[in-house]
């Protein structure tokens, strides 16, 4: 670096304007933080990578308020199916469930959907995007950190520094921010390499996607949008990569799946090799992980974009709350208890669906046994088909209360409570922990998803109740702090009469004309809900335990009514372990 431009403050300085990246930009940005996002390319990567987008994420993106925009890059309702050498479907993954408001499985083009992130950032002037600009180091700078970036945007080296409240690593699985931080990357790169090769103007003109666990050679095939087919050979060891550029060979992979190989558009060609890693820690003091950065997994289940979408959703809201001083520091140590254990999870699902897909003849002649007895029991074929094998997030500790003892920071799984009855009560799994349903509702204005209504923050929720009711008026100061909406869930019915009824209420009402707000309400011993900004149940109360439990719920979240305790002391995390000497 041979010369120096000038310096730049910011709260978030976000390295990496990958996918992960662009999606805690836009969120931090929807809340009005300032945000800084450095990429060392001179643009946005233009090649495919991920190719399955699910529920959860598009529920992120409709808090983004991008839903519209990548909609027209999706394929909604993808259907896998995994077939043998032979060509017969051993199991069919066609979930139809909707209980987050959005179908479970999108086929997507992700370079597409990148630049609908990209383009989303400029609604906020708080958030500056700098492409060109490379993460050298991080320094300790009292309550902030120094970032030394080299910038070669203006086609010649120069060193930039930014300062920042805290540093989020998007940048991969070489993350320079976790190199400094020194944090291990644990776990497996095995050797085995994948072509992928995508086509346009899709030979097949298919919709779905087909696995196949062919011991000869397995591969993928995937139609996508836009007329893309992607397919995915594994390679032989004694196949190189001079050899991979000779048409003949291409062409010899591709003669079994379509009529004319010689006779293909294909837009890019890439090896790949599936790694299962996980860093010890998402956190470090100001210095944080997110996406391939933290973890990185094999691509059988399509759930490594979707982990790290999952990252930046847990992460952007925990940044807001101490940024705005609602939060201690100490908030962000829940973010690597929330996910390390998730991303673990499935990271260890994928390499195991891997080992599937790539058996010998004798391990796949069992597999296929196996797999013909599956089908015809129809309970264990609805675990597959429904995706119900996917593990959902569970919080067991973080920023969630105990439903049996009312504890903050911890959540046990089974309900013991006896109160109420609920189907196969005492014993029926609590909610809190887990994600929030999100169906279509009914308000004066006429009918729209949950989210739509009660906002992308904290919410009360209540069934047939007025929440402002069950709290006390020191209660209410802090939800007026805090910024949290009040919501009244009722059924269809009864809603024009409950909004004439708290007309004098801070409450919003909504109307339950599906029904499936009252049966999720109906299996379960609560009737007021905590929902957090990522619609995760933080709390789960009888309406008489409403107060007490928000002063759990305040506990768990680090809360700090009047800001004076949002900044870390110096010490707090003693000398940091990415301190340059």
């Amino acid at each position: 670096m041979n010369r120096r431009t000038s310096d730049v403050d910011t709260e978030v300085l976000i390295v990496g304007a990958g996918p992960v990246g662009l999606t805690l930009g836009n969120l931090l940005g929807l809340r009005g933080q300032k945000v800084t996002i450095i990429e060392s390319r001179s643009a946005l990567i233009d090649y495919p990578r991920g190719v399955g987008l699910d529920d959860e994420s598009f529920r992120t993106i409709q808090t983004m308020g991008l839903a519209e925009q990548i909609s027209q890059h999706t394929v909604p309702q993808h259907i896998m199916r995994l077939v043998n050498g032979r060509g017969q479907v051993l199991v069919t993954n066609n979930p139809t469930t909707d209980e987050f408001g959005w179908p479970r499985k999108h086929g997507f083009v992700q370079p597409l959907v990148d630049r609908e992130l990209l383009a989303g950032l400029g609604r906020f002037d708080t958030v500056d995007v700098r492409f060109g600009h490379e993460l050298v180091d991080l320094h300790p700078a009292g309550n902030r950190v120094r970032a030394v970036v080299s910038s070669a945007a203006e086609g010649e080296s120069a060193a930039v520094e930014i300062t920042a409240r805290y540093v989020v690593g998007c940048e991969g699985g070489r993350s320079r921010t976790r190199e400094l931080m020194g944090v291990e990357f644990e776990g497996k790169s095995p050797p085995t390499r994948w072509l992928v090769v995508d086509v346009a103007n899709d030979p097949l003109g298919t919709p779905n996607a087909w696995l196949g666990a062919d011991p000869r050679r397995p591969y993928v095939s995937i139609g996508l949008p836009h007329g893309i087919r992607r397919w995915e050979f594994m390679l032989f060891d004694d196949e190189s990569d001079d050899l991979l550029d000779g048409p003949e060979f291409m062409a010899g992979l591709l003669r079994p799946h379509v009529p004319d190989p010689n006779d293909l558009s294909i837009i890019g060609r890439r090896v790949y090799t599936h790694h299962g890693r996980l860093a010890t820690s998402f956190r470090a003091g100001r210095l944080l992980l997110a996406g391939d950065a933290a973890h990185l997994m094999p691509v059988w289940l399509g759930q490594g974009w979707n982990s790290g979408i999952r990252d930046a959703t847990n992460l952007a809201w925990k940044l807001t709350s101490v940024l705005r001083g609602f939060s201690r520091d100490e908030l962000l140590d829940t973010y690597d208890q929330e996910r390390r254990a998730h991303a673990s999870a499935m990271i260890e699902l994928n390499m195991t669906a891997g080992s599937i897909m790539t058996l010998g003849p004798m391990g796949a002649a069992i597999r296929d046994i196996i797999a013909r007895g599956i089908n015809v029991l129809p309970t264990v074929k609805s675990y597959f088909t429904d995706m119900r094998f996917k593990p959902m997030p569970r919080y067991a500790q973080g920023v969630v209360v105990d439903e049996n003892s009312g504890e903050p920071g911890r959540s046990a799984a089974a309900l013991v409570r006896k109160l109420v009855q609920v189907t196969n009560a005492p014993h029926r799994k609590s909610a809190v922990g887990t994600q929030f349903i999100q169906p279509r509702v009914q308000t004066a204005r006429g009918e729209t998803p949950l989210d739509d209504v009660i906002g992308n923050w904290w919410a009360i929720a209540a069934w047939a109740q007025d929440p402002s009711a069950l709290l006390s008026a020191a209660d209410l100061e802090h939800v007026k702090v805090l910024g949290a909406r009040l919501v009244c869930m009722v059924p269809g019915p009864q809603r024009a009469w409950a909004e004439r009824e708290y007309a004098g209420s801070p409450v919003t009402v909504l109307g339950d004309h599906t029904g499936r707000l009252k049966t999720w309400f109906d299996d379960r011993a609560a009737g007021v809900l905590f929902l957090r900004p990522d619609r995760f149940i933080a709390a789960a109360c009888l309406a008489q335990e409403t107060s007490k439990t928000f002063a759990a719920v305040l506990r768990a979240m680090s809360y700090d009514a009047y800001g004076t305790s949002a900044e870390p002391s110096d010490n707090t995390y003693g000398e940091p372990k990415w301190a340059s000497p």
